[in-house]
């Protein structure tokens, strides 16, 4: 049998220019469009023997899983949840972490057309009964976790739309157990018609203010992943890809399956909740992963507990997204590796926004250029799009084109979607500038930015300044109320082992941060923390800082 063709190519037009770099990009998507039968089911029928899916965990188990039964496996699970009463629509979160079984768990969701709300296991009770009552959730399928398990018993006290419970590898009670249960069933599974425009994920945002948002995308959202994976991550057909994620958070639709397995891609999946930089690095050597993406604090651990412990020849290409990442690392990870770090941008709200796509020259610090699946803009607060240099806010200007990748709303909340969208433009809330070349260089968060003495300061440069100094492992900027400068840079600092916090150390860093930066940006506040309070994705809440420091 000859290989097939990767699927993106069915579902989409690409127009690349020099070195192979993207320059226009269409989305051609069915109206019935639905990505478990028309990508999993159809590799399955043309190359059931290509891998989809290599799985292990920190005890040393092994699961490599075919697009055949993957495929098998989704509608036999289909078929066990449409039994058990979820239908289409009906909303469903799932909490799996990194088991294999969050695979064709949620491709039977896809298959029955539910909107499946992936969740990280951190969630505390009080958080799953937030999420369940605001998203009308009726089911919700957990891995085999006596706290999980536990909170999720104590949530259905309080939510009476919740009537039904699974779990996975282990029998308890009050959950139906949905390997079991599939085992009954068969992989026939009549296709349930959806349609492209019905709603397909729902994400609860780590937001790093205020209670999260729920963000709804529909069944094309998929294709938008097209781009991510194929010319920013640069997957290869018949590739293995590793990124770095919880299966709770948006970042998994962004590395894990849909734009991987569109362009042919199989998907490591290394299954553990505490990150060893060296067993890490022990499954990439051992799978021979060709590609592979991370948050900026694993780059940060990796340089900072030492490259030339690890072996990286299996790897191709590296990408970052999350938060910026500091030149530094960039060039240290370069020296030792061969490899440039390729920065993407994007939020829960969307797919990838700004990358520097395969082909592009990288600019060490800035974001990448605008995806062709957007029109961005960066604009000052009266909407006026800024000159290259100015700082202002990334949005998401309409075009004559569907809004693929583009979430459909916040779910039942108004108040969200208005402060989000005005005249059909999105507002991203980040900050950035574009150079004369248009790369988009990252500021912060609208919320972050320190006004002091007149001066705008964006925290991403000073953090990136004081990563480089020896003694500090990870650093968060805030600003702080001063009656007479209006506010104050502190540095929030997690030390290197080894490094003990004094005032000399504060003096040496404010002057290491003098010479590197504008002198007004040192930090004139100090404080030395063991860590950082971090959203479920790694980023750093700056905002849970201000409030600390305001109390």
């Amino acid at each position: 049998m000859h290989d097939m063709e990767p699927l993106y190519k069915t579902f989409s037009r690409s127009t690349l220019g020099q070195n192979g770099y993207l320059t226009d990009f269409e989305i051609l998507c069915p109206d019935n469009f639905n990505f478990a039968y028309d990508v999993v089911d159809e590799i399955a029928r043309q190359e059931p023997d290509k891998t989809a899916l290599v799985w292990c965990d920190v005890q040393g188990n092994e699961k490599i899983l075919t697009f055949g039964e993957m495929s098998a496996l989704s509608s036999k699970a289909a078929a066990a949840l449409q039994h058990a009463g979820i239908q289409r629509g009906d909303r469903v979160m799932v909490i799996l972490k990194r088991h294999y079984e969050y695979w064709y768990t949620i491709l039977a969701l896809h298959k029955l057309g539910a909107v499946a709300i992936p969740a990280t296991y951190m969630l505390s009770a009080k958080d799953i009964v937030y999420r369940v009552q605001n998203a009308g959730v009726c089911a919700v399928i957990a891995a085999e976790d006596e706290q999980i398990c536990t909170h999720i018993l104590a949530a259905q006290a309080e939510c009476p739309t919740l009537r039904l419970l699974f779990n996975v590898r282990q029998d308890r009670a009050g959950f139906i157990r949905l390997d079991t249960a599939l085992q009954q069933e068969s992989d026939d599974f009549d296709r349930v018609e959806t349609a492209s425009t019905d709603p397909f994920i729902l994400y609860f945002t780590s937001g790093t203010t205020g209670y999260p948002k729920a963000v709804v995308h529909d069944y094309s959202y998929p294709l938008a992943h097209i781009i991510t994976a194929k010319y920013w991550q640069n997957v290869q057909d018949g590739g293995l890809h590793l990124t770095v994620a919880d299966t709770g958070w948006g970042k998994a639709s962004w590395g894990k399956i849909y734009g991987q397995w569109l362009a042919g891609c199989a998907v490591m999946v290394y299954d553990f909740e505490r990150f060893v930089a060296a067993d890490l690095m022990a499954v990439v050597k051992k799978y021979h992963v060709t590609s592979f993406c991370a948050p900026p604090t694993i780059y940060r651990f990796l340089v900072k507990s030492g490259l030339d412990n690890y072996d990286f020849s299996s790897i191709q290409y590296a990408t970052t997204a999350g938060e910026a990442l500091n030149p530094d690392i960039i060039a240290q990870f370069y020296e030792h590796t061969g490899l440039e770090i390729k920065e993407g941008y994007g939020q829960t709200e969307t797919t990838l926004l700004v990358g520097t796509l395969y082909g592009m020259p990288s600019r060490r610090g800035a974001m990448g250029k605008p995806s062709p699946l957007y029109r961005l803009k960066i604009v000052d607060s009266d909407n006026n799009e800024c000159p290259a240099g100015e700082q202002g806010e990334i949005v998401v200007v309409p075009t004559d084109r569907r809004k693929f990748g583009l979430c459909i709303s916040y779910d039942n909340d108004e108040a969200a979607d208005l402060r989000a969208w005005k005249n059909g433009v999105y507002h991203t809330g980040d900050i950035a500038y574009a150079d004369a070349d248009g790369y988009y260089w990252y500021v912060g968060r609208a919320d972050d930015i320190i006004k002091s003495s007149g001066y705008r300061i964006g925290p991403f440069e000073i953090e990136s300044v004081l990563i480089q100094h020896p003694a500090v492992l990870e650093c968060a900027i805030t600003g702080v109320p001063d009656p007479e400068r209006g506010y104050i840079v502190k540095a929030t600092i997690v030390l290197q082992p080894g490094y003990t916090g004094s005032p000399e150390l504060t003096k040496e860093l404010q002057n290491f941060v003098k010479q590197a930066t504008a002198p007004y940006k040192y930090p004139r506040a100090v404080e030395y923390v063991k860590e950082l309070p971090k959203t479920i994705s790694g980023k750093i809440k700056h905002y849970t800082i201000r409030q600390q420091d305001q109390r």
